[in-house]
């Protein structure tokens, strides 16, 4: 505590000094992670307690809180420094990530108490991403548990390369050694099986104190460091960045006047000098640096960490989510990517199923296909896998829907991982990290033809377009979409028709009628429409289509304003008294699994650009009003 009392000495003399100091110590950001009630709160309130980052006055009403809910003997409950904990205490629950800082005499810490519940995985994900130290704690009365080896694993595949193993209320085990040395044998089976080969195990008390700040006499048998002593020496090396080539994402594009254009962004790796080569990705356009922009005015060389904006020579293109790199140094463009999946959602992954990819600043839309396979954390199995549930952590292919640049996760952090993000809901739904791309991404190219679809669609004198018929089963779609191709065909004009049923008998015989493969049957029509309006017809389908993302899926697969949303609006005991097929019965029955409107979800659509509702109008009714809208 001396090093405490002679920074305030410093402070109080010479507030100068003391801020020139505390500008040029190493920054140290790590996460505390763990099972649930394994004491992470109470660890980091005794490190802010212990580093003096609380005053006299929190002290007392912390004190006067601890004797109001009674803690155990009376002494200081140093979980509620943090933030937000009085919350979770009254409401009973956990809240979020709780990001806190604080500073010795020797380091600036950034802290990430993240929640040990299993549900709140995506949390624990989010604090990791950042940080440079994990703090591993265990409960000792508990021992090694499957929320260990969770955030143990994940910890590593995200890049964190410090472990810290913290065994933690040792003063409810009777400070034990075999205890602790047990615990730590059983760390280290499980650590070396997942390619950590080294951590450091300290045996503390986050309430007592013990091994926090400074060494426990009731821990004579051991001699290594305090907790908050590894923090501080802990060998970082924060200029490895700076020692791999130049990359930096464009974050936006700064144009104040017509006389100025740069591009924005924070340099991920390398370091950039005025008149450098440089490369626009996935472009490829090169140009050199003109001039390199900050607030406080113009630099000869930037570096891996720095915000600025980089000017170029020549007008090229350049937008926000493109990558500027060395000239000579390039990273990798692709659109389809071998990578592992970290799923967050309590609804499972639909494979095949259209979501948002956000990689940096970059945002595309992505398709993940069936997982090669899902990991057991606690043997590091690999198990066969049609999905990912809640937690779940897989390999799987994903595809965008354009080429990106990236870079292997573990080369680069900001270039290889990536999230999820539903369409519908914009929940964040999943994490990723790229492992490469693959082979035949970058062997299959476009290629150019001369005949263009609109060409095809002016020797048919129309203009293509996709009429999308959803709806419950029974509710009309194939009888007026067969009568608006019969109407159509009397007017000349160039169709198809794509039935449900009919496309299950050829193109989709292989799948059945789970999610899944409900979601690949959209797909494939989807992909067979786009190429029949290339030709220059006019397409109409007959399909439940069930969910919002794969009609939006398909809407995105066409031109604008080409994809015609129609609902076919059949209240379902409607549909159930016109089931000339019997598959309600069946369904009611149990003899039908997975049937639209029964056992699985149909999402009506929320905006279609016709609505047809056919309890007030007849087939030739609703035929006559979609062409009457539609056609000239």
């Amino acid at each position: 505590m001396d090093d405490i009392y002679k920074t305030d000495a410093l402070i109080t003399e010479n507030i100068d000094a003391y801020l020139e100091t505390h500008q040029h110590k190493t920054m140290l950001r790590f996460i505390t992670c763990g099972s649930v009630d394994d004491g992470k709160s109470t660890l980091i309130g005794r490190l802010l307690y212990d580093s003096k980052m609380i005053f006299e006055d929190q002290l007392a009403a912390l004190e006067a809180d601890s004797k109001r809910v009674g803690t155990q003997g009376e002494k200081i409950d140093f979980a509620l420094l943090v933030d937000g904990l009085a919350a979770e205490r009254e409401q009973g629950i956990t809240i979020d990530v709780a990001y806190r800082f604080f500073a010795t005499e020797k380091r600036k810490f950034i802290v990430a108490d993240t929640p040990g519940h299993e549900q709140y995985t995506r949390n624990m994900v989010t604090g990791a991403s950042t940080a440079d130290l994990a703090v591993i704690l265990i409960d000792a009365r508990k021992g090694v548990l499957t929320q260990t080896r969770r955030h143990s694993y994940l910890a590593h595949l995200l890049g964190i390369r410090h472990i810290m193993l913290a065994v933690n209320k040792m003063d409810l085990v009777g400070y034990d050694r075999e205890v602790f040395d047990r615990i730590v044998a059983d760390y280290r089976a499980f650590a070396e099986s997942i390619g950590i080969i080294e951590f450091t195990a300290v045996p503390i008390s986050g309430l007592a104190g013990d091994n926090i700040a400074s060494p426990s006499a009731a821990m004579g048998w051991y001699d290594g460091p305090t907790l908050l002593n590894h923090l501080e020496t802990v060998e970082l090396d924060q200029s490895a960045d700076q020692r791999k080539p130049f990359r930096m994402a464009v974050q936006w594009v700064n144009r104040p006047n017509l006389d100025f254009r740069g591009f924005a962004g924070t340099i991920v790796s390398g370091q950039i000098h005025s008149g450098d080569e440089v490369r626009v990705l996935p472009s490829g356009k090169t140009s050199s640096v003109a001039k390199i922009v900050t607030l406080d005015g113009d630099l000869e060389r930037a570096v891996a960490g720095q915000a600025v904006t980089i000017c170029l020579a020549d007008e090229i293109d350049c937008s926000r989510g493109q990558v500027i790199t060395a000239a000579n140094s390039p990273v990798e463009v692709a659109d389809q990517f071998e990578a592992t999946v970290i799923w967050m959602e309590e609804d499972d992954m639909v494979p095949g199923r259209a979501y948002w990819l956000k990689l940096g600043p970059q945002t595309v839309s992505v398709t993940i296909a069936q997982p090669k396979y899902q990991i057991n954390v606690n043997t590091m199995e690999h198990l066969a896998a049609k999905t990912l549930d809640l937690n779940a952590i897989g390999v799987a292919v994903v595809t965008t829907d354009r080429d990106i640049p990236f870079a292997p996760y573990e080369d680069s952090r900001d270039l290889g991982g990536f999230i999820l993000i539903d369409k519908l809901t914009n929940r964040t739904v999943g994490a990723g990290l790229i492992h490469f791309a693959l082979r035949r991404a970058s062997n299959i190219h476009w290629q150019a033809t001369d005949i263009s679809r609109d060409h095809h669609a002016s020797l048919k004198n129309q203009q293509p377009m996709v009429l999308w018929m959803t709806g419950l089963s029974g509710s009309g779609k194939s009888t007026i979409a067969n009568l608006v191709e019969k109407k159509l065909a009397r007017m000349n004009r160039h169709t198809f028709l794509l039935d449900g049923d009919n496309v299950r008998h050829g193109l989709n015989k292989d799948l059945g009628f789970t999610d899944a493969d409900r979601v690949e049957n959209i797909r494939r029509v989807g992909e067979v429409a786009k190429l029949m309006s290339d030709a220059g017809l006019i397409v109409i389908t007959a399909f439940i289509s069930p969910f919002r993302s794969e009609r939006e899926m398909v809407r995105g697969m066409m031109q604008p304003g080409e994809f015609v949303e129609i609902f076919i609006d059949t209240p379902l005991d409607e549909a159930e008294k016109r089931d000339v097929k019997g598959l309600y019965a069946k369904a009611r029955a149990g003899e039908l699994k997975n049937f639209t409107g029964i056992d699985s979800p149909y999402e009506p659509p929320e905006a279609p650009q016709i609505r047809i509702d056919t309890t007030s109008m007849s087939p030739e009714e609703a035929a006559d009003l979609i062409i009457a809208k539609l056609i000239p």
